[in-house]
């Protein structure tokens, strides 16, 4: 056999080795992608026709609160914004005997359900050299914006345990500030390393069952798909109460929390 000739057929042999192992290949490539577990869909969202609704009061039960006087003659530019002694926050009785700035969520029952971020984003305001509100509930990612309306710089700086911790300054006249939580968490310190008689709470839940009472100390949970819940009601000063109800289709119902600072909670 000449050289050409074992040329020409080393290189037949090479291509049909090549060819060999092509195929080879791609008869692997549809077991192993079979092999791979397919992902787990969650559950649906919630149908309207259906949804549920959990409405309530959360009551005070021991009297008349004491309160903290709050002094801000350290700024006077605080100071000029109040014709009238400033109280803390922490306890805020309303007239009908109710507590604002409760926070009253879905603390179990939602299940797998996967709830995006809202796109309407969540204000905190500094007003009055105060946060307000006072207390507020946010779905994980959804944007926070953060205003200064007072004629003094702030300092605004979450403490959280489990999120990223920030600390931005917002001189007056500035454009608000955007920020995000990543991950659920419950009652995080919000502060101003200026003024520090400032406070608020962030609670950032994974699903938006949830509602801050008012004025009247009321509170509406909308849009739950029928079935068994705990919910629950925090209170800065008196922590938490629980309770177990279950809602049917198109179902409205009422319950109510009461916390006093003997007992630390009710029912």
């Amino acid at each position: 056999m000449t050289n050409g000739k074992k040329l020409l057929l080393c290189a037949a042999l090479l291509t049909a080795l090549f060819l060999l192992a092509g195929c080879s290949r791609e008869a692997e490539q549809p077991a192993e992608r079979a092999a791979a577990p397919a992902a787990q869909p969650a559950a649906p969202a919630v149908d309207p026709a259906t949804a549920a609704t959990i409405t309530g009061k959360v009551l005070y039960k021991d009297g008349q609160p004491q309160r903290t006087r709050l002094r801000m003659d350290a700024d006077a530019a605080c100071s000029r914004l109040h014709s009238s002694a400033v109280y803390a926050q922490d306890v805020v009785l309303n007239d009908n005997g109710t507590l604002r700035y409760a926070f009253v969520y879905v603390k179990e029952g939602p299940g797998n359900r996967a709830f995006p971020a809202p796109k309407e984003p969540v204000t905190l305001d500094q007003k009055g050299c105060m946060y307000e509100p006072h207390v507020a509930g946010i779905v994980v990612n959804q944007e926070l914006h953060i205003l200064n309306s007072d004629p003094t710089t702030h300092n605004v700086h979450p403490v959280p345990s489990t999120n990223r911790e920030w600390n931005q300054s917002q001189p007056p006249g500035t454009d608000k500030l955007v920020q995000s939580f990543a991950r659920e968490e419950m009652a995080i310190p919000v502060k101003c390393n200026i003024h520090p008689w400032m406070r608020s709470y962030i609670h950032v839940m994974k699903h938006p069952f949830f509602a801050v009472t008012g004025p009247d100390g009321s509170f509406e949970i909308k849009g739950l798909p029928p079935g068994d819940y705990t919910i629950a009601a925090w209170q800065e000063k008196f922590g938490t109460v629980e309770q177990k109800v279950t809602v049917g289709a198109k179902e409205s119902k009422a319950i109510e929390f009461s916390f006093s600072p003997t007992a630390g909670g009710g029912d």
